[in-house]
């Protein structure tokens, strides 16, 4: 299948097993005008509860899709595990790997204002209780997978036992850097086939200076490449928000890509980034290129844009053809 021009008739053909560790969270949720300042306080609507968690969101993404997706992780003893269970499932995730422990599931409190920007604060709950004795009793299902999609939301030992299990068994490893951090582990990277990052964070992580008229358009691609490569990482996801993605793809003919934006009226920006990773996950899955996997990925998360939650938001390949084909 050519997918070197993306069509979105491809996004109807994914395939393959996708495995997901990490985290699950219920999103409390409240929409406002404008978002408030230190020691503000703004009217808001109605409270939503919304399924969300980094890792649920790209599971649900990529289950949504079609790709046979395994989720990893833990929930708590709460009503909340049932809920996120439940959405999942419907989906179309396996949750049957899920642990289950005492204490309160994961969740976000987040604040959407009129320009689809959000605030979020992250409590970690069961999350935490995602160990390195729970992985390595999945090592079964987690290497029968065609690639791994990991987070920063789980311990941070347990992310880096994922990655050197499923990579030394020939899995590709797609980390997304997420809660940022500069300082990963060299174990983590020696174990990571992928990163997925923003243009902050690569601009940290590599020690390079962002633009200050924050225009993309002509940074020197090919020396983040080169940094990357020094680091030990050989592929990466630059996402740039409303301005699209960069491929950077050491091991292709093409070693910079640009992905242009798909427009739409954003509505609610949250788990867009995690649909991408998700739609990601799904292509490498179903054996494209990282390129055409992030074409895939610029409708899918444009597509969630317009809707307001995260996983609430998130389509089928023929909801998000009737959208763009219209």
């Amino acid at each position: 299948m050519d997918t070197t021009s993306f069509p979105l008739q491809l996004l109807e053909h994914m395939h393959g097993t996708v495995a997901v560790v990490g985290s699950m969270n219920v999103d409390y949720t409240i929409t406002t005008a404008r978002l408030p300042e230190p020691g503000e306080t703004v009217a808001g609507g109605p409270l939503e509860l919304l399924p969300g968690g980094k890792s649920g969101n790209q599971a649900a993404a990529a289950a949504l899709l079609g790709a046979d997706v395994r989720m990893f992780g833990a929930v708590g003893s709460d009503s909340n595990a049932d809920f996120l269970l439940g959405h999942l499932a419907a989906a179309g995730v396996d949750t049957s790997h899920v642990r289950h422990v005492d204490g309160p599931s994961g969740l976000t409190v987040i604040t959407v204002d009129a320009s689809a920007e959000n605030t979020i604060v992250y409590s970690a709950g069961s999350n935490a209780q995602v160990s390195v004795d729970y992985v390595e009793s999945k090592i079964g299902e987690l290497t029968g997978a065609d690639v791994l999609g990991l987070c920063l939301e789980s311990p941070i030992e347990t992310v880096t036992a994922c990655a050197r299990m499923c990579h030394e068994a020939g899995v590709r490893v797609l980390l997304n850097d997420s809660p940022f951090t500069a300082d990963l582990p060299a174990e983590l990277i020696e174990h990571t086939d992928i990163l997925l990052v923003n243009e902050i964070e690569m601009a940290q992580l590599l020690d390079l200076q962002a633009p200050a008229d924050d225009d993309w358009s002509a940074f020197d691609w090919p020396l983040a490449l080169e940094r990357l490569k020094a680091l030990g990482i050989r592929q990466a996801v630059v996402t740039l928000g409303a301005d699209g993605s960069v491929v950077l793809d050491a091991t292709a003919d093409e070693h910079v890509t640009r992905i242009a934006p798909v427009r739409v009226d954003a509505v609610d920006t949250t788990g867009c980034g995690d649909s991408f990773m998700g739609t990601v996950l799904a292509g490498l899955a179903s054996g494209w290129s990282l390129a055409a996997s992030a074409r895939a990925a610029a409708y899918v998360s444009a597509y969630a844009a317009s809707g307001r939650g995260a996983q609430a938001s998130y389509g089928t390949p023929a909801q998000i053809r009737a959208k763009f084909e219209a």
